[in-house]
C-alpha cells in the first residue's frame, strides 16, 4: 500500500476529515501533509448546503442568461438622457451584451463564479467546463481557448514547480525552514515572526505561490499540531493564525518582487509597453517591499489581537517534545549535502539573472526555462522528473480562468463598460486625480472576491488604468503601478487563488474565519494604498502631487 493510502483513514459518505486521518497517523510526520496525501477537508453544514444548491443555482443562472435577455434593463433605458459620447458608448455596450457571443460570455462568467464559490464539483472541473463552453458557444475559437494552457505565465508556473521540487527533493527548502524555526521559533510569537521572514525569502526565489505553499505547508502543519491544532473538531486560534497568516504572507510577499508571480510580470510588461520603456526587478522591489512588510505586520496584529487572540494555553506546545521533534528532523538531515549546494547555486543564479534583467533583457520565463533544464539534466542537475511535483489540477484550474480573460478580451466588454461608466457618471478631465485613484485601486482589490485568476484581473484592470491615465493626461505610472501592486490580494475566499484553495483543505479554519479576516485585510490594503499614494509613491515621484493634491 502506498504511503498516501496509508495516510487515508475512515471514509464517511465519501468525505474524509483531517482529524480522522490524523487519528491513525503521527501528527508530527511531515509526509502526511504533502499536497498529494492531504485528506479531503470536512465541510460545515453551510458549505454542504452551498455545494448541494450550487449546481442548481448555476444551471438556472446559465439557462436564464443564455436563453433570455440578461441585459434587458438596457431596453427600457433612454439614451437621449445621455451626452452624445455616452450614448455612443452605451450603444457599444448594448451591442456586445445583446450579441450571442457577448451574452454567452457573460453567462459563462457568472456560472463559473457561482460554481467556484459553492464548489459542488472540483474547481479544476469547473475550469474544464468553462474552456469547452467558450468553444461550443463560439466565444473563442478552439485554438485560442486551448492555447491558454500554453500561456507564458502557465509555463512560468510549471517551471517554478520544477525548481521548487528541486529545493524540496534536495532538502534545501526544508533545511532552511526548519533551521529558521528551530533557531528563532522558541514560542508562539517568534514562530509568527519566523514565517514572515521565511515567506519573504522564498518569494524572492520562487515565482509560483502554490509552490511556496507546498514547501511550507508540511512545516507549519507540524507546528500547528505541536500547539494542539489538529484540524476538524480540534481547531484552535493558534492554528487559525498560523495557516491564515501564512496564506496572507504567501500571497502578499509574492507582491514584493516582480518575479513573485506571473501576474506581476504581466503587469510589468503592460506598463513597460505603455511607457515605451522598461520596468525592472529593482524598480518594483523598491516600491513594493516596504508596503508588503507593513501589510504582513498589520495582518499579524489584526489576527492575533482582534479576530483570533491566543489563549494562554495556546501559546505553549501541547505535544511533549514537539519542538524537539523539529530539531531531531533537522539533525537527521546531517551536514548540508552537495545536492543542496547545487540546488542553492542554481536558485541563486536564477535570482541574480532575474534581478539584473535590465542589463541582459532575458525574460523571467526564459531564465526559469534554463534553470529547469539545468536542474533536470543528468549528472549536472539535482532532480529527475519522477521527483517533480506539479499539481496539474491547480494549473487546469488556472487555465479556465485565463480562458475567461481571453473571452473578455475578445468581446472587449470591460473596456466598453468603463468608457460608458466614465461618461455616464460625468468623469472627465475636470475630475480630480484622487477620484480615479481611489476607484481603480478599490476595483482592483475587491474584484479579487469574484475573479479567481490574478492574471485575468491584471489583464482587465492594468490596461484600464493605463487607458484612463492616457485619456486624462495623467502619468501612466501614477495609476497603473498602484493598481498592479494590488494583484496579490487573493486570500479572502478559497477559490480566490490556488494557495487559498490548498490551505483551506487543511481544515484549520472555517469559511467565516477566512472571510472576516481576509475582507478586513482587503479594506486595510485599500487604505494603505491610498496612504502610500499620498506619501511613499509621492516621494518616489510616481504620484507627484499625491492622491489629494
Amino acid at each position: 500500500m502506498s504511503e498516501g493510502k496509508k495516510n487515508k483513514a475512515s471514509v464517511n459518505d465519501g468525505v474524509e476529515t483531517i482529524e480522522e486521518a490524523g487519528n491513525s497517523a503521527d501528527p508530527l510526520d511531515m509526509n502526511q501533509y504533502r499536497m498529494e496525501t492531504l485528506p479531503i477537508r470536512s465541510k460545515s453544514v453551510f458549505e454542504q448546503w452551498l455545494a448541494k444548491a450550487g449546481s442548481w443555482i448555476a444551471l438556472a443562472v446559465f439557462s436564464y442568461m443564455l436563453l433570455s435577455e440578461p441585459a434587458s434593463f438596457l431596453v427600457n433605458f433612454d439614451p437621449s438622457t445621455l451626452s452624445k459620447t455616452a450614448a455612443e458608448h452605451f450603444q457599444d455596450v448594448g451591442a456586445v451584451l445583446f450579441s450571442w457571443h457577448g451574452q454567452a460570455m457573460f453567462a459563462i462568467f457568472c456560472t463559473a463564479v457561482i460554481l467556484w464559490i459553492t464548489e459542488p464539483i472540483p474547481n479544476y472541473l469547473t475550469s474544464l467546463m468553462v474552456i469547452i463552453a467558450m468553444v461550443l458557444t463560439g466565444v473563442l475559437p478552439e485554438k485560442v481557448a486551448y492555447a491558454q494552457l500554453g500561456h507564458p505565465i502557465m509555463w512560468l508556473n510549471i517551471l517554478s514547480f520544477i525548481l521548487a521540487s528541486m529545493l524540496v527533493s534536495s532538502g534545501a527548502a526544508k533545511r532552511f525552514a526548519l533551521w529558521f524555526i528551530c533557531r528563532f521559533g522558541t514560542s508562539a510569537t517568534p514562530i509568527f515572526y519566523s514565517f514572515m521572514v521565511i515567506n519573504l525569502a522564498l518569494s524572492a526565489f520562487i515565482s509560483a505561490t502554490t509552490a511556496k505553499a507546498a514547501i511550507l505547508m508540511p512545516i507549519f502543519m507540524v507546528i500547528a499540531a505541536v500547539y494542539g491544532a489538529r484540524g476538524g473538531n480540534n481547531k484552535n486560534n493558534f492554528g487559525r493564525n498560523l495557516v491564515l497568516q501564512n496564506l496572507l504572507q504567501i500571497n502578499l510577499c509574492a507582491g514584493a518582487f516582480v518575479t513573485g508571480s506571473g501576474a506581476n510580470l504581466l503587469a510589468a510588461s503592460l506598463i513597460a509597453g505603455a511607457i515605451g520603456g522598461s520596468f525592472f526587478f529593482a524598480d518594483w522591489m523598491i516600491v513594493a517591499l516596504p508596503i508588503v512588510i507593513c501589510m504582513i505586520v498589520i495582518g499579524w496584529l489584526i489576527a492575533t489581537k482582534i479576530f483570533f487572540p491566543l489563549a494562554p494555553e495556546e501559546r505553549l506546545p501541547q505535544i511533549d517534545g514537539g519542538m524537539d521533534r523539529l530539531k531531531e528532523e533537522l539533525a537527521k538531515m546531517g551536514p548540508i549535502s552537495f545536492r543542496e549546494v547545487k540546488s542553492l547555486v542554481i536558485f541563486v543564479t536564477i535570482l541574480i539573472f532575474w534581478a539584473t534583467d535590465k542589463y541582459h533583457g532575458i525574460s523571467a520565463t526564459a531564465i526559469a526555462f534554463i534553470g529547469a533544464i539545468v536542474a533536470l539534466a543528468p549528472r549536472l542537475g539535482v532532480v529527475n522528473w519522477n521527483q517533480v511535483d506539479v499539481p496539474w489540477h491547480l494549473l487546469l484550474f488556472s487555465a479556465g480562468a485565463y480562458t475567461l480573460g481571453a473571452g473578455f478580451k475578445q468581446t472587449d466588454l470591460p473596456n466598453l463598460a468603463v468608457n460608458f461608466s466614465l461618461e455616464y457618471f460625468g468623469l472627465d478631465e475636470t475630475t480630480p486625480f484622487g477620484v480615479f485613484y481611489i476607484l481603480l485601486t478599490g476595483a482592483m482589490l475587491f474584484s479579487s472576491l469574484v475573479f479567481q485568476s490574478k492574471t485575468m484581473r491584471t489583464m482587465l484592470f492594468v490596461p484600464i488604468a493605463i487607458g484612463i491615465a492616457q485619456r486624462f493626461d495623467f502619468s501612466i505610472m501614477s495609476l497603473a503601478l498602484p493598481v498592479a501592486l494590488l494583484i496579490e490580494h487573493v486570500y479572502v475566499l478559497p477559490f480566490n487563488s490556488k494557495p487559498a484553495l490548498l490551505l483551506y483543505s487543511t481544515d484549520q479554519y472555517s469559511l467565516s474565519d477566512t472571510f472576516k479576516f481576509g475582507f478586513t485585510m482587503l479594506v486595510i490594503g485599500w487604505a494603505v494604498s491610498i496612504f502610500m499614494g499620498e506619501t511613499w509613491f509621492r516621494l518616489l515621484g510616481y504620484t507627484p502631487n499625491g492622491v489629494f493634491g
